[in-house]
Formats: C-alpha cells, sequence, structure tokens
C-alpha cells in the first residue's frame, strides 16, 4: 500500500511539472475574432473585387496595346530570306543584310533585343553546368574546374575558363543597325551598357584582381565554341571583358521558357532619343550562331515599353477574366439568395 501512495505521489509530480502554465495564452482563453460571412458581406466584396481587377484589367490591356513591337525572323530557312546563304553550317563568317522599314516613329527608348525559339534554358543539367566560384574570380576554379561542368570542363586537359554548357553555348551573332538618309546609310548608334542585371554586374559575377585580366587566364583555354578568349569579349572597352561583360551577363541569366528574347542594346543616342523615325533601314548580322540543328529560330525585335513593363497583352486578360468572373458570381450569389433566403425573412 505503502508504494502504491509512493508511486501515485510521483505521478502527480510529473504530471504537474508538465502541465502548462495557468495562462489565457498557454491555456488557449485569448479573445478570438473571426468574420461571419453572410450573404450582405460576400456579395458586395465579390462586386467590389470583381470591379478592382477589371479596373485594373483594362488599364493593363490598353496599356499593353499602346506598346509597339517590331518583330523580324531571319533565321534563313526560306529561300528568299537574305540570310539563306549564311545558314548553311559550313558558311563560316557570314554577313547578311536585313533591309526594313518603319512606317511611323518607333517611340524611344526602344529596346533591341535578339530572340530564340525551342531553346531549352531551363533544363536541369544545362542550367547547373558552371562553376559559380570559378565565375566570382576565385583562381582555384581556374585550374581545377567544378564537374559540375562537364562536359565541358576540359579541353584536351586544359582547363576552360569559363567552364560549363551555358557559357559554352553564348549567343555571338552580333548587329549593326543603319537608316537610309537621302540614300545615304547613316549607323544607328547602340548602347550596351546597363544592359545586364545590376546584382549579376555587382555582386555575382566578378573578374579576378589580376592586372592585366588576361595573365589570369593563364594556363586555360577559351570555350570550345567560342572565337575569342573572355578578357578579349570587348576589345573597345577594357572594362566589359571577362565575366562581367553585359552580353556574358544576359546570357547566364537562364530563361524560364523554350521561346525568350534577351536584351541585345538600346537605342538611347541624341538623335534617336525620341526614337526610330519612320524610314528605311538596314540591319547587318554577323550570323554565327546555328539554331538548325535542334529546330530553332532567330528573331530581332525592335521594342519600347511602359510603366508595365514589354508588351503583354495575357496579363490585362487575366484581370478582366477573373474581375468579370467574380462580378458574375456575385450576381449568382444575389439571385440564390434572393429566392432562397428573403422569403424566410419575411
Amino acid at each position: 500500500m505503502l508504494a502504491d501512495s509512493v508511486e501515485t505521489m510521483v505521478k502527480d509530480e510529473q504530471e504537474s511539472s508538465n502541465r502548462p502554465d495557468n495562462t489565457a495564452f498557454t491555456q488557449q482563453r485569448l479573445p478570438a475574432w473571426q468574420p461571419m460571412l453572410s450573404a450582405g458581406i460576400v456579395i458586395p466584396g465579390f462586386v467590389l473585387i470583381g470591379l478592382a481587377f477589371i479596373g485594373i484589367g483594362v488599364a493593363l490591356f490598353v496599356t499593353s496595346q499602346g506598346i509597339q513591337v517590331l518583330e523580324i525572323d531571319y533565321t534563313g530557312v526560306e529561300q528568299k530570306s537574305p540570310c539563306f546563304r549564311c545558314a548553311n553550317s559550313n558558311e563560316k563568317n557570314c554577313v547578311c543584310n536585313l533591309e526594313f522599314s518603319i512606317d511611323r516613329l518607333l517611340k524611344g527608348p526602344v529596346f533591341f533585343y535578339y530572340g530564340l525559339t525551342n531553346y531549352f534554358q531551363n533544363y536541369r543539367r544545362y542550367g547547373v553546368s558552371k562553376d559559380d566560384n570559378q565565375l566570382s574570380g576565385d583562381l582555384d576554379y581556374f585550374q581545377s574546374p567544378s564537374d559540375t561542368c562537364s562536359p565541358y570542363e576540359y579541353d584536351n586537359n586544359v582547363p576552360i575558363v569559363p567552364c560549363g554548357s551555358i557559357a559554352n553555348s553564348m549567343f555571338n551573332d552580333t548587329f549593326k543597325l543603319y537608316q537610309t538618309v537621302n540614300g545615304v546609310k547613316k549607323q544607328v548608334p547602340l548602347d550596351g551598357k546597363g544592359i545586364a542585371w545590376w546584382s549579376d554586374y555587382n555582386i555575382k559575377y566578378r573578374n579576378p584582381s589580376v592586372t592585366p585580366l588576361k595573365n589570369a587566364f593563364n594556363g586555360t583555354v577559351k570555350p570550345i565554341f567560342w572565337s575569342k578568349p573572355a578578357y578579349e569579349l570587348d576589345p573597345t572597352d577594357s572594362t566589359n571583358n571577362g565575366f562581367i561583360n553585359q552580353d556574358f551577363l544576359v546570357w547566364m541569366r537562364r530563361a524560364a521558357l523554350p521561346d525568350f528574347r534577351k536584351l541585345y542594346r538600346r537605342i538611347t543616342h541624341e538623335d534617336y532619343k525620341e526614337g526610330l523615325p519612320a524610314g528605311n533601314y538596314s540591319l547587318e548580322i554577323s550570323y554565327n550562331y546555328p539554331v538548325l540543328s535542334f529546330d530553332g529560330r532567330k528573331k530581332v525585335v525592335f521594342s519600347n515599353v511602359s510603366w508595365m513593363g514589354g508588351k503583354n497583352e495575357f496579363l490585362g486578360i487575366a484581370y478582366l477574366v477573373i474581375g468579370s468572373l467574380c462580378v458574375f458570381m456575385s450576381i449568382v450569389m444575389l439571385i440564390v439568395y434572393a429566392k432562397f433566403k428573403f422569403p424566410e425573412e419575411d
């Protein structure tokens, strides 16, 4: 009996020690509030939300309609295409000229993009095929690239810098734009500064602290499909070379969808500050990037932007559809409520 009493006392003490304090918080006695969703709240709520979405949708759609976009395919599949000869994989250092006209002012600032289709930059093995330590300027990884770069890790047992599939497949077509004025071609200046994300240029990618930059690449080779090494990407601007080259940074930020476009240049020169005037133009293309092997297409895009960004009709339509559904559902709920509830209240 004594043993049973002792055991009972021990159990009581253990239960007391494990019991939460007798406070409003631990005993869940805090005041609470939850909405009572009556018809008088839900129906007007749906109407207000629907009207708000419709208003936003109209604003987005009208704004998108006002954005000007000029797209020109230059893949060269069709025989009548000026780039048909260049599409042949045996052609090297091929240049083609694309003539086009603008019937009214393409308001500035004008953004110049290149576009690719059927190109899956979101493929997992492609996306991880790079060495972040190497791209941040760590010289140790120049001589010993990460195995994630495979199969573009070494070339004849010499380390590749920058290594990996993404860097190796960098877009390398180049463009020069001319406006024909009174029968004379006038080159349109293209601004390539600041086209990459600020975080990529200032934080994510860094060049080694070696002067001259070329010395940091001793004992390495350029990517297999590159025509020149990273430290010579921009011969006109020494600060735009290596891993902080603007075109390189734009390419390294992968696209989420197989059909995409990437910013190539901006047209902001004083003569074209207001945009590209109506007239005849010629685009000189150094055709280097092969796309026919994977049934891809190449295009150039000239576009301006608005407060909502580039042209995107889907966003405005989506808001209009959701807003209309909310208003429609509020009407349905009102009819149901009036038919089944009002008589009972009377």
